[in-house]
């Protein structure tokens, strides 16, 4: 079932729902419209560090440590 006929079907409950049920529909339709997480840009300090950190890498791959390879240590 492709989003959009999944949507369409949605959206027909919605219109047969009795009134007094849109109510108590609206904070579960609210809450799962609102995006699970945000992505933020970042801060001049956090891209400092970045591109520090990648021009380590370019000055000497072999430091490199996977995050494979960082986890097992852990």
């Amino acid at each position: 079932m492709t989003a959009a006929v999944l949507r369409e079907e949605l959206q027909s409950y919605i219109a047969a729902m009795p009134e007094r049920n849109l109510s108590m529909l609206r904070p579960l339709l609210s809450g799962l419209a609102k995006p699970s997480f945000t992505v933020e840009p970042a801060s001049p300090e956090e891209c400092a560090r970045i591109e520090g950190r990648v021009r380590e890498y370019h000055e000497n791959p072999a430091s490199f440590v996977s995050l494979k390879t960082r986890k097992a240590r852990l």
